[in-house]
């Protein structure tokens, strides 16, 4: 214990994260218990309440985690890639790697989002991830307008909408490729690869413009 007590809070707070989130991904995120936490990351249960107040506040660290890899690897296709379309594919390939590394939190960045942030309920790390999402979507924001100005996308798309819209388009797509996966090997005979590659193209051309 004397050891514990000198390594720093945040320490704590990730190894007792780490614990959870390979629970979450074993056992479901309802199903885990703030016991199964304590005993998976070898502390006692009082001890776990010394670094997090319910698991609701450790869900929301590993979200917040999750949304920070998201950034990096959509801001990093962003600046790697040099056209339009590659841009494009590499933002898909993004998502369906967060999706597959972080199946539970896929869903939940995507439900309802807290923005009252002047109430003393709200988690910091809500507010973060918030302005995460925001950030995404500057970004989001500045693929279309460069994609218009190099002619390469429709002249009379709505930014904000066109943006809402293809996160919702493109979540759904990935999230109905996953649970369907055995479904459409079967009856159209694509891999989950071949059918995302299918609809990331279409929902591609209904932005791109006709040349």
């Amino acid at each position: 214990m004397g050891r514990r007590k000198k390594e720093p809070k945040s320490t704590h707070r990730e190894k007792i994260a780490a614990a959870a989130s390979t629970l979450f991904m074993q056992k479901g995120i309802t199903a885990t218990s703030m016991d199964d936490i304590a005993k998976a990351a070898g502390y006692s249960k009082a001890t776990l309440y010394v670094y997090f107040k319910n698991k609701e506040e450790i869900i929301g660290i590993l979200v917040l985690d999750s949304m920070r890899k998201l950034y990096d690897s959509i801001s990093s296709a962003l600046v790697q890639q040099e056209t339009t379309k590659t841009k494009y594919d590499f933002i898909c390939r993004g998502l369906v790697q967060y999706q597959e590394e972080f199946p539970f939190y896929f869903k939940m960045v995507l439900d309802k989002i807290n923005i009252d942030f002047e109430n003393n309920d709200c988690l910091p790390e809500e507010k973060e991830t918030y302005q995460i999402g925001e950030k995404i979507n500057d970004k989001l924001k500045d693929f279309l307008i460069s994609g218009m100005e190099n002619d390469d996308l429709r002249e009379d798309l709505k930014i904000i909408p066109t943006i809402f819209t293809f996160w919702g388009m493109l979540s759904g797509l990935i999230q109905l490729a996953t649970n369907k996966e055995n479904y459409i090997q079967s009856t159209m005979n694509l891999s989950k690869k071949q059918f995302l590659d299918y609809g990331f193209q279409m929902l591609y051309q209904s932005i791109a413009k006709e040349k």
